[in-house]
């Protein structure tokens, strides 16, 4: 019951972010926090990652339910003792569904998290999704590669 709780505040986290930079801000209105490093500027894409595939609303729509029924599954289906998986696609679906949620109503993804030593503007969901898939990879080939190693799996 744990899982179904992450995916709701990261949910909640993101869309109460996005909701406060972007009633707080002009679109490319830019905050310092920490100067020349990190700053909150507000921008949309209407894209993926990094833009690509820009004004592909509906593609993103559709893979991001069938993405997140799959993980779902997953989450359902796997065993207890696989909790760093399960919260990795709990990570995953959340952030998901925060940009899902954008997208339907807006067209486009809020991005607001700006580090000026990377390029790309983010948003909470991004966050959720790039640490989802690092605990993914960290079970697939960390603990799976123990766990091969010791006999217990």
């Amino acid at each position: 019951m744990l899982y179904p709780v992450i995916i709701i505040i990261i949910i909640a986290l993101d869309q109460i972010s996005k909701l406060l930079a972007y009633n707080l801000m002009d679109i490319s209105e830019s905050i310092p926090l920490i100067e020349n490093f990190l700053h909150i500027t507000l921008w949309t894409n209407p894209g993926a990652a990094f833009g690509i595939l820009p004004h592909q609303r509906l593609f993103f729509i559709v893979v991001t339910i069938l993405v997140t029924v799959v993980l779902s599954y997953y989450i359902y289906k796997l065993p207890s003792e696989k909790w760093v998986l399960k919260l990795a696609f709990s990570l995953q679906i959340g952030g998901a569904l925060g940009n899902l949620i954008d997208r339907i109503y807006l067209g486009e993804v809020i991005d607001f998290i700006d580090f000026k030593i990377w390029s790309p503007i983010f948003n909470v969901a991004d966050i959720a999704i790039v640490v989802g898939v690092a605990l993914f990879a960290l079970d697939v080939l960390v603990f799976d590669m123990i766990q091969e190693k010791t006999g217990e799996g």
